[in-house]
């Protein structure tokens, strides 16, 4: 059983950054996409970012793109969403996710395993 748990959480004021982590328990972490959703009150669960497990290949929602920046460390089983230049609208409970996958996508059907969840709040 994969277990993922996310760090980093916070209440920020808008234009301001913070850097979720996300440890995964499990072997072969590598050889696995890892993605970041998130979703704000009353609304769906929306993809944010998502890396492939070689480090080669990454992507965005359009509405992140250009101020979060997904990375991983692999041999650390870690898995990290820079988010800068904040914004209100960024306010959500952020999820980590790991795929079945090497290749990451962005769709939710294709993520296996899920974390609790890690409230991001941006006051303006």
């Amino acid at each position: 059983q994969v277990q993922l748990v996310e760090s980093g959480g916070g209440l920020v004021q808008a234009g301001d950054s913070l850097r979720l982590s996300c440890a995964a328990s499990g072997r072969a972490f590598s050889a696995y996409a890892m993605g970041w959703f998130r979703q704000a009150p009353g609304k769906e669960r929306e993809f944010v970012a998502a890396m492939s497990g070689t480090n080669t290949n990454a992507g965005y929602a359009d509405s992140v793109k250009g101020r979060f920046t997904i990375s991983r460390e692999n041999a650390k089983n870690t898995v990290y969403l820079q988010m800068n230049s904040l914004k209100p609208e960024d306010t959500a409970v952020y999820y980590c996710a790991r795929s079945s996958r090497i290749y990451y996508s962005n769709y939710e059907r294709a993520y296996d395993y899920w974390g609790q969840g890690t409230q991001v709040t941006v006051s303006s």
